[in-house]
């Protein structure tokens, strides 16, 4: 092997390892700007008409029946530990029939060396919707499909996530911000990977008009990851030793409520699953996003960091908080089903 394509993938193993490590360990949340959750209010029912235990929280995703509609979103791998975290993260979601999402493969495109820290998640996690994850950057230089193919078998993938990260790329230090063609690629995903493909920001937002292109080449799901929870400039920013004068950028982007705003009556015109992340960060956020047109709210780092700091039983007793939080606001304002909540009063306060 080239001593300079080694070098890369290990830097590639090395980086993951880091960003886990920052985002468990340091403050890395937006500092000035929030998801915009607190900025509404749902209508409370003094005459919800409905029994709490006949509350149904399921819901359809990817074609796969889900208890609730929350993913653990796309996370780690690609690195020695990653295995441990990955397993802990997936067997969680199988208890409790939810979605979960690996973090960026493109390691295991680069060689074989982790991908067992890929393969635990389907190992652990046999019957639920597992998302795939690649970046815009590896998209846009439009490898051969049979390498995309490569990493949907490897963890078994019911849909694929391409993410787009162009803040991100431009503060990491060893960041590729190479932009030009990524639609192109992903309209040849669509095409050609054989599942869904899913189009997610990392923390900075995804607007309407960019997902109106986005829908237009076929993409079956937008996850708006919005600003207000992880900034993922934030943790290229304390990697990157010459961040001198870029500190402006930690809080750059656009707050996920406003996302959701913008792009959830795209569905009036569009068939699409829409995903609300960044800054989700309890049952009632849950809850708000769905009422304000998502179809599913994700969350990654308050996950992690649970799993990382106190271990498993931890992990099961936050989703268990969650899904309890989330059924206590159907009740209140009278949602028998997910259909219904979507459809519940909610204004801004």
């Amino acid at each position: 092997m080239p001593e300079n394509s080694l070098k890369s993938q290990q830097q590639t193993s090395s980086r993951k390892q880091q960003h886990v490590e920052l985002c468990v360990d340091e403050n890395v949340i937006f500092k000035g700007k929030t998801a915009g959750f607190e900025k509404f209010d749902f209508q409370h029912n003094a005459l919800p008409e409905i029994d709490y235990a006949e509350i149904s929280t399921a819901t359809i995703f990817i074609k796969k029946r889900i208890a609730f509609p929350l993913m653990i979103s796309c996370m780690t791998g690609g690195y020695p530990d990653a295995e441990r975290i990955n397993a802990g993260l997936a067997a969680a979601c199988e208890v409790f029939t939810i979605p979960m999402g690996v973090g960026s493969q493109r390691q295991a495109m680069e060689n074989t060396r982790h991908h067992e820290s890929f393969k635990t998640v389907r190992r652990n996690a046999p019957t639920i919707p597992i998302i795939g994850n690649i970046g815009a950057a590896e998209v846009a230089q439009r490898p051969s499909v049979e390498s995309f193919k490569r990493i949907i078998d490897l963890i078994e993938a019911d849909a694929l996530a391409v993410h787009l990260n162009p803040l991100q790329e431009l503060l990491q230090p060893e960041g590729t911000p190479s932009f030009k063609n990524v639609l192109t690629g992903i309209e040849n995903l669509v095409r050609t990977a054989g599942i869904p493909i899913i189009v997610k920001e990392v923390g900075a937002g995804i607007s309407g008009d960019a997902a109106k292109k986005l829908l237009n080449i076929g993409v079956a799901a937008i996850d708006v990851a919005g600003a207000g929870g992880t900034s993922w400039a934030g943790v290229e920013l304390l990697r990157n030793e010459e961040r001198n004068g870029l500190e402006e950028f930690w809080d750059w982007g656009i707050p996920t409520v406003e996302c959701l705003l913008q792009i959830a009556p795209l569905k009036k015109e569009q068939d699409f699953t829409l995903i609300a992340s960044g800054g989700v960060s309890s049952g009632v956020d849950m809850a708000k996003s769905i009422a304000l047109g998502a179809d599913l709210a994700a969350a990654a780092r308050i996950f992690l960091k649970t799993f990382m700091d106190s271990g498993a039983d931890a992990l099961h007793r936050q989703i268990a908080l969650w899904q309890k939080q989330f059924r206590y606001v159907m009740f209140l304002t009278g949602s028998a089903d997910i259909t219904a909540l979507k459809k519940a009063p909610i204004s801004a306060q």
